[in-house]
């Protein structure tokens, strides 16, 4: 079953009456089949985030359709998670009150919604702190609460935007190993964001490369190696080694794109500064 489709989506940000703004994407299509775990890679500004927001229902296409588990996406919808950045919790509640938020709201009985929450603190390694506050909790912690929060309302779709990149090394290798671990019990269709080849290849069934601003799919990779997965076993593979080097070309090749077109009229990156601005400040 095709869980998401996106057929010829080109956006662009509504920059006011008479105004054409660029497009951000342009004549996107791409097709995620339930219980997949795809990832999106490309440089920065090239519109990956604004995929997942199409999908979650937050934007509109101008032009294109954005297809979820068969209807068009017109409005937010629960069937379809959403994971930032950054945690976004209520400062106001505990952790116990932000995982069960989203059911709480839904109407969801005590009854119904408490033993899947119980299960979630404990898969997260959260249960100990189940009354502890936000502002009492590490980077890490926070994350996985909003983890636990989205997966409580068992989306069908788990969007997840770049959810480790504010994280330190370790942590983000330990919430790596989480994720798969939750996903392989779960199998929710996951689409996740990230510019990290390596985090792409460790994670994804699929990677998609995205080119740079207008955003299109320059190229998609599909990733060999069997679930589960270990970062330090993959590392000694070679056949690694080889589609990392070529993942690595692309995503480079396309943030060089999009320096040069922010650059207009200007020669190629170089290692060397034009000898005017190097006059300028010597």
């Amino acid at each position: 079953m095709t869980h998401i489709v996106l057929d010829d989506v080109t956006f662009a940000f509504d920059a006011g009456a008479r105004t054409v703004s660029p497009p951000v994407l342009d004549h996107v299509n791409l097709s995620i089949g339930e219980g997949e775990f795809v990832v999106l890679l490309g440089p920065s500004g090239c519109g990956k985030s604004t995929i997942l927001n199409l999908i979650a229902g937050f934007e509109r296409p101008l032009a294109g359709r954005v297809v979820s588990n068969g209807r068009t996406v017109e409005a937010p919808s629960p069937e379809r998670g959403m994971v930032f950045q950054q945690p976004m919790l209520y400062p106001w509640l505990d952790v116990w009150g932000n995982v069960t938020f989203g059911a709480r709201m839904r109407g969801t009985k005590a009854a119904a919604y408490t033993p899947q929450a119980e299960l979630l603190l404990w898969q997260m390694g959260l249960l100990p702190y189940r009354h502890a506050s936000p502002w009492e909790l590490s980077g890490g912690m926070r994350q996985r609460v909003a983890l636990a929060r989205a997966w409580i309302m068992q989306p069908d779709i788990l969007l997840m935007d770049e959810p480790f990149g504010a994280l330190d090394a370790q942590t983000r290798a330990l919430m790596q190993e989480l994720l798969l671990q939750t996903w392989a019990q779960r199998r929710t269709t996951i689409l996740f964001v990230t510019h990290d080849v390596d985090e792409a290849l460790l994670l994804g069934t699929r990677i998609l490369v995205m080119s740079a601003r207008p955003g299109r799919i320059r190229e998609e990779i599909r990733v060999p190696f069997q679930y589960p997965r270990d970062a330090e076993a993959l590392a000694t593979n070679p056949a690694y080694g080889t589609i990392r080097a070529h993942a690595l070309h692309l995503v480079r090749e396309e943030a060089r794109r999009h320096m040069e077109a922010m650059q207009p009229g200007t020669a190629p990156l170089s290692a060397y500064p034009p000898a005017d601005l190097i006059r300028r400040v010597s």
